[in-house]
């Protein structure tokens, strides 16, 4: 009798540690398959993107007027970019050159430097089009008319058709991005108020020119510069001061995050899929 209920004993013994096993084994295999949904989950954006872009064209992208001498809006765009968490190092090459009309630009964007650094750009901005309408305004100063600047304006359109075009050419997948043009002229022209109907219509032709390429968008800052209450130009009252050169790298950045910054991420993101990393 003794040694049967031994037996019974040794043998509940089994089946009780061979249960804890096994429901021990069940909460493990829990744990880890909700370790790896949850791994799962985690966005692409989680992994920050190095982002390479271009700047080219005139003034305000050189940084006349700039305090800090560093490339007027492009550091301050650089910064906000880099707060974002989808993004990590944010490289900026800047071929700005003060004067820059859109005939210069065709011709500095089709350099063997500029074309190498657009073909490995996820971005390029441009800033053109002051310089086209301050050479009517000079030729014409003592009586200028509004029919002045039809065949400038159609010369702007010609050329940045030609820039746009040059562009795609060297980088097919590239965001491309047109800053706007604004109104300087009502500090020392406020007399002469079609120049406000002659940046609007500078404006639209660029963004009409821009549809007829893909991943391209249009950044609007003229109405930036109509706040009588604050000034935003520098001493020869053309150019942006900091504050001013700040207010553009911050619109450029919230048109970017609407849709821009997505397309260049989606981008990157392919590319590296396609090379397997």
């Amino acid at each position: 009798m003794k040694k049967s209920t031994n037996f019974l004993i040794i043998c509940l013994s089994l089946l009780l540690l061979t249960a804890c096993t096994k429901e021990t084994s069940l909460q493990y295999n829990g744990v880890k398959e909700t370790m790896v949904a949850s791994k799962k989950e985690i966005p692409e954006s989680f992994f920050p993107k190095d982002v390479n872009i271009v700047s080219a064209g005139d003034s305000l992208t050189q940084g006349v007027g700039d305090s800090t001498g560093k490339g007027g809006y492009v550091p301050y765009l650089k910064g906000l970019l880099e707060k974002d968490r989808g993004i990590g190092k944010v490289t900026i090459e800047n071929y700005g050159v003060k004067g820059n009309k859109t005939d210069q630009l065709l011709k500095k964007i089709q350099t063997d430097e500029v074309k190498k650094s657009i073909a490995s750009a996820d971005m390029v901005i441009l800033t053109i089009g002051g310089n086209d309408i301050m050479k009517v305004v000079r030729e014409h100063l003592s009586d200028l008319q509004l029919e002045d600047f039809s065949n400038q304006m159609k010369l702007y359109e010609a050329n940045l058709h030609q820039v746009l075009k040059t562009i795609r050419e060297d980088n097919p997948n590239a965001v491309i991005v047109l800053v706007g043009v604004y109104n300087p002229f009502t500090k020392w022209l406020s007399n002469i108020d079609e120049l406000n109907q002659v940046v609007t219509e500078w404006n639209t032709t660029g963004e009409n020119i821009l549809t007829l390429f893909d991943q391209t968008y249009f950044v609007k800052i003229d109405d930036i510069f109509l706040n009588e209450n604050e000034n935003l130009l520098y001493k020869d009252y053309f150019h942006p001061n900091d504050k001013g050169y700040s207010l553009i790298a911050d619109r450029i950045y919230n048109e970017l995050e609407k849709e821009a910054m997505d397309v260049v991420l989606a981008k990157m993101t392919a590319e590296e899929q396609g090379r397997g990393e």
